[in-house]
């Protein structure tokens, strides 16, 4: 490939990207306003009931917003083919971007003639079908644009010759039409007309409508048998291959989690936000898979390579094991006992088993895939590290692409049991906590500052928040102490161990304190941030938020720490600075123990 081929995938990540990102909410909306039925309250184009003015009704707003988002998808659709043809990206980024731009006009046209003719209900399933094949087009055009820019040797095209890629378009072409006739469904009341569970009415269908909500459900059962040998055939023979193995798994973690929002309407009822993470599910399987098929089109794998990689034996117990210690066991305990406080200081009260059980197994999904990201992510800098030469991923006992896929999946699983049995809010804080960590600290802080900890430290200030919001359903202020408490604690506790492994970090490469700042001033910072973590525990009684109980518990661990602290900062050496990094750990497990047991003595 030439360097120009090189330079151009770069710069349309980003239009290409963006892209993909408009076009999947605009097809996540569209779903929305199909289920609710809002399309039909506008039967005109492009204004609504004949006037410029935003209208007042929701269903109207509702409507108009697809149409302003879908319209945007398009203009950068057609900006990102626009700057690949003039800016020489390579052949298959041009033909995508291409491809992707001509069907969201199409589409944004055809959308435009099912405004004005709400009566054909059959122009709805196209009008979806259009919107992925762009979001197909436009997602395999940015991941080409990338691997462009990072692999200089890529081949510039798609090949389609070995039995994974090929099962990949086949599971591709099923789901596309599930997702069709999923649409077909909701705009002609399909299900109406076939009532019962898995036949209609115990039988077969009486008419066209009942044989379409069959054929649906038919479609579901072979697209969830395709979907998960597509992930199977993933984890056997692609585990060298981190895209294809990671979308591959996402694919079928979405496909799951939307049947479980499925289960959850049937049981619970479908809330207004459950319909939105529904249409985000579909489109996100559809998205993945999308990826998965391009990945493995461009891999351009023979038939032998993935024989080989299927045939190497696996030890079963040992990777159960590497998976274990991937997911950071000890760390996701101790999480688990703050997000519990929270959900105890939120109710005031010992919470419901089963509110219980849901939000601590999708707490500790998520913080076990959020430890898998974040290794994968620093897999080099482990490996130049004594303490984390001998994890998983950095000793290859597990290839990259597995620690991600792990992970993603963990966090997608996560995500849909705290959405369906626990609340959207605290669903919502646990992705939001991963992408803090992931995103904000791993990918970029921890790299780049030496106030990484200080700032980062909020992704593990979360869980409590998680545990408060899973009792409440919303975030008020008493909360923020929770997320004080731990957001203080993180810089002594890390810098403790920073200072006892300087020359580890040295030699990665990491900013850490003692690193860039020095030995003494790391020991003076870890003081003054442990009179300020205990200064904030005790502030807690006095603003009537904790009871006597708490305050002597706090004034006892406060103590202990800032002993600790003190020895740190007088004596120095690496003997002190581990105590110090052991004590602070025992100490926030005790303190929000104190805060449960205050709330229920």
């Amino acid at each position: 490939m030439m360097s120009s081929e090189r330079t151009a995938a770069g710069s349309l990540r980003g239009w290409l990207l963006a892209a993909a990102l408009v076009t999947f909410l605009a097809v996540v909306m569209g779903n929305v306003v199909r289920v609710s039925a809002s399309g039909a309250v506008c039967a005109d184009w492009p204004t609504c009931y004949g006037q410029a003015a935003w209208p007042q009704d929701t269903a109207a707003q509702l409507h108009m917003l697809h149409r302003l988002v879908s319209g945007a998808g398009a203009v950068l659709a057609l900006t990102a083919a626009v700057l690949a043809v003039r800016r020489g990206a390579a052949r298959v980024v041009r033909g995508l971007a291409a491809a992707g731009a001509g069907v969201m006009l199409v589409q944004a046209a055809w959308g435009a003639w099912v405004a004005l003719r709400p009566e054909t209900e059959f122009l709805a399933g196209v009008h979806l079908g259009l919107a992925l094949t762009a979001l197909g087009a436009l997602s395999a055009a940015a991941l080409a644009a990338y691997r462009f820019h990072h692999d200089p040797q890529q081949a510039d095209r798609l090949g389609f010759a070995s039995p994974f890629a090929r099962l990949t378009l086949a599971v591709l072409a099923v789901v596309g039409v599930l997702m069709v006739s999923g649409a077909w469904v909701v705009s002609l009341d399909a299900g109406a007309a076939c009532t019962g569970w898995p036949l209609c009415a115990g039988g077969l269908p009486t008419n066209g409508l009942g044989w379409l909500a069959l054929a649906h459900r038919a479609l579901t059962l072979v697209s969830g048998v395709g979907v998960a040998a597509l992930v199977v055939r993933a984890w056997r023979g692609q585990r060298s291959q981190q895209v294809t193995l990671t979308a591959a798994t996402a694919a079928f973690t979405l496909f799951a989690g939307q049947v479980l929002i499925g289960a959850v309407k049937v049981s619970r009822g479908f809330s207004a936000d459950l319909v939105g993470l529904h249409a985000a599910s579909a489109a996100g399987v559809w998205a993945a898979l999308a990826l998965t098929a391009a990945a493995a089109g461009l891999a351009g794998r023979r038939s032998e390579d993935e024989r080989a990689e299927s045939s190497e034996p696996l030890l079963f117990r040992a990777r159960l094991r590497d998976f274990f210690t991937l997911s950071k066991p000890l760390i996701v305990a101790l999480l688990l006992v703050t997000t519990y406080a929270g959900m105890v200081m939120g109710a005031r009260a010992i919470p419901g088993w089963e509110v219980t059980l849901w939000t601590l197994l999708g707490g500790a999904l998520a913080a076990a895939g959020s430890s898998a990201i974040n290794q994968y992510i620093d897999r080099d800098i482990d490996g130049s590290m004594q303490r984390t030469a001998k994890r998983p991923l950095p000793a290859r006992r597990l290839t990259p692409g597995e620690g991600l896929a792990y992970g993603v999946a963990a966090n997608l699983i996560s995500f849909f049991l705290l959405a369906g049995f626990v609340n959207l809010t605290a669903a919502l804080l646990s992705l939001a906590g991963m992408v803090y960590y992931v995103l904000i600290y791993s990918l970029w802080l921890k790299r780049l500052t030496v106030q990484n900890i200080v700032i980062g430290g909020g992704a593990g200030a979360i869980p409590p928040l998680v545990g408060w919001a899973a009792t409440t359903g919303s975030l008020t202020f008493p909360a923020l102490f929770l997320f004080a408490i731990i957001f203080l604690w993180t810089p002594p506790h890390f810098w403790a161990l920073a200072l006892v492994r300087r020359n580890d970090y040295a030699r990665a490469g990491v900013p850490m304190m003692p690193v860039i700042r020095g030995e003494k001033s790391t020991r003076i910072q870890i003081f003054i941030y442990t009179l300020e973590l205990v200064a904030v525990t005790l502030l807690m009684p006095l603003l009537n938020l904790a009871g006597s109980v708490f305050l002597i518990s706090a004034g006892v661990l406060g103590l202990w720490l800032i002993g600790a602290a003190w020895r740190v900062l007088r004596e120095g050496g690496n003997k002190v600075a581990w105590k110090m990094y052991r004590y602070s750990s025992m100490y926030l497990m005790f303190i929000f123990v104190a805060l449960v047991v205050d709330v229920l003595v």
